[in-house]
């Protein structure tokens, strides 16, 4: 049976682009509530300064609470070798840095061109090998930016080749703005694959015109192994105008246990994990289908073939 993992990046992507500051005991009481659903990997949040999105302030302190979690992958977001240094510090098992494709959106998001993001990737690269910790590379607005609108499949091509050359480790491609469609999907991971193989292993998708679960089912048929997504679809980017609605975890989860792929994840336990959220953010809107209609009646059928 294929495994899929999922990479909750609700910690992260999720809580950094709302208003209100989630309390460090319900973080914890969240990243400990989904590993124990069996989720492998979670991202707890990223290393930027405060004073720029201070949602985030607590992130180190939350990788050395994830870290007591047996089994649990620790990643973390960078935006540049400031932060890989503090990520090292804190302990995380990777970090990822967001290279954006859409040369506008890269400057608003990180201040660097393309040119000056690969001088960074190669410094952060350079610093993992040394510290043992995995790097990854999102290839960012790699579908379409709301600020430049479309972007080059061959500018994506070849700055993938070139984060792999400067020392990442792994790449995914980044559905920020919520612009892919499926067919895109498949042709991008194509050309990606092409030239760097299995390097490239994720995607990360927002579900912003509802084409999330399609977009995700078209990279698994390419060869994806690895899907981010937040609970209760929380999340978007705060440099990317109308990048809302990252994929829901509870709604991934069912598809592709319901398709007998192997996620290794309890999605009655998961849908509980809600309630969380729903006390430590009140007002915040939670989305998903799967959390209103329940699962199917024979699902336990489906899952055990």
């Amino acid at each position: 049976m294929t495994f899929i993992t999922i990479s909750e990046v609700g910690p992260r992507d999720g809580l950094q682009s709302i208003k209100p500051v989630m309390p460090l005991e319900a973080k914890k009481a969240w990243i400990a509530a989904e590993a124990a659903c069996g989720i492998p990997e979670i991202e707890v949040g990223s290393f930027v300064p405060p004073s720029l999105l201070p949602q985030m302030a607590d992130t180190a302190e939350l990788v050395r609470f994830a870290r007591g979690i047996e089994g649990l992958n620790v990643v973390a977001l960078v935006p540049n070798a400031k932060g890989a240094a503090r990520a090292i510090e804190a302990g995380v098992h990777g970090f990822s840095a967001p290279f954006s494709q859409s040369e506008t959106h890269s400057i608003r998001n990180v201040r660097k061109t393309h040119a000056q993001m690969l001088e960074s990737i190669a410094e952060m690269g350079a610093m993992a090998k040394e510290a043992g910790v995995h790097f990854a590379v999102g290839l960012a607005t790699a579908f379409g930016c709301t600020i430049e609108g479309a972007v080059s499949e061959a500018v994506v091509v070849r700055n993938a080749v070139a984060s792999i050359e400067a020392g990442a480790m792994e790449l995914s491609l980044s559905d920020t703005t919520g612009y892919a469609d499926p067919a895109q999907v498949k042709r991008l991971v194509r050309a990606v694959r092409a030239e760097v193989g299995d390097k490239l292993t994720t995607l990360h998708l927002h579900n912003t015109r509802g084409l999330g679960l399609a977009n995700a089912l078209a990279g698994l048929e390419e060869g994806i192994t690895t899907l981010d997504a937040s609970l209760g679809g929380l999340g978007g980017c705060p440099y990317a105008p109308g990048a809302s609605g990252n994929l829901v975890t509870e709604d991934l989860v069912l598809m592709l246990n319901a398709m007998g792929l192997n996620t290794g994840i309890d999605l009655e336990k998961l849908l509980k994990v809600r309630a969380i959220l729903a006390d430590a953010l009140p007002d915040e809107p939670l989305y998903g289908f799967t959390p209103d209609a329940g699962v199917m009646l024979d699902y336990n059928e489906r899952i055990a073939k």
